[in-house]
């Protein structure tokens, strides 16, 4: 087997957003362990960025981490630029930063539903937006991770679903908008366990046609599938839910 197909990202520069911990960190040590050199930011998690960085120096070069609050505009121009520069260019940025919460539909306070907007709709934007001419000057690529809640009804989780819908034609507006330069797609989780332990977890494992939860490895394949695959793939939706939302 050639290099190139042991690490098909090899001299690839990678930013994941929201990359020090649960999925973004399986993200960012899978596109490291294909050969990208890899920038993630984080907000909150500065420790377990730390951590994240010391793996991800373990699989490949230069690997580094950015304080970045999605919420704030001029935080993600400056984290972005920041991430850019020190990657030396950018050839793929994943918008996996993202909240969730569960809150009864009649329940939820103007702050809390524009808090998730501000996160999962504006904030790939705003990145997207900060990193696109650098993403246009290498034909590059962007993933961002939606989710089965964005394709199906929450009835519990009414800001989350709707704040991933909008990201979902945020993707396909950026395709449209940004090709041929660019692509851009979008994957949307399903039932993702991250080895907590809850019994309703079964629950879903049941219902769903591949008899088990996803892993955040499953994510990272979907995620590498549009890092590694034609660039002429572009607007498309993949859902990693084992069949769940059919």
């Amino acid at each position: 087997m050639t290099a190139q197909a042991l690490r098909p990202l090899e001299g690839r520069r990678v930013l994941v957003t929201g990359g020090a911990r649960r999925i973004g960190r399986t993200l960012a040590l899978a596109l490291a362990e294909a050969g990208a050199t890899v920038a993630i930011t984080y907000r909150e998690s500065e420790a377990e960025a730390g951590r994240t960085v010391a793996e991800l120096k373990e699989r490949t070069a230069g690997a580094f981490a950015v304080r970045c609050d999605l919420r704030e505009p001029s935080s993600v121009k400056e984290g972005v630029a920041e991430a850019v520069d020190g990657l030396g260019g950018l050839d793929l940025l994943v918008n996996n930063a993202g909240v969730f919460a569960s809150a009864p539909l009649e329940q939820i306070s103007v702050a809390e539903w524009d808090q998730m907007y501000a996160v999962n709709t504006r904030g790939p934007f705003l990145a997207a937006q900060a990193a696109h001419g650098h993403l246009k000057a290498s034909r590059g690529r962007i993933v961002n991770i939606g989710s089965l809640g964005g394709m199906h009804p929450w009835v519990t989780h009414a800001h989350y679903c709707t704040s991933k819908a909008a990201l979902h034609m945020l993707s396909h507006t950026m395709a449209k908008a940004w090709a041929p330069e660019i692509s851009v797609n979008c994957v949307a989780p399903g039932m993702i366990v991250m080895g907590e332990l809850n019994p309703a977890y079964e629950q879903f494992a049941l219902k769903t046609p591949m008899q088990r939860n996803g892993t955040a490895l499953d994510v990272a394949q979907a995620v590498l599938f549009f890092a590694t695959g034609p660039h002429f793939i572009t607007g498309q939706m993949l859902a990693v839910d084992g069949g769940l939302g059919l």
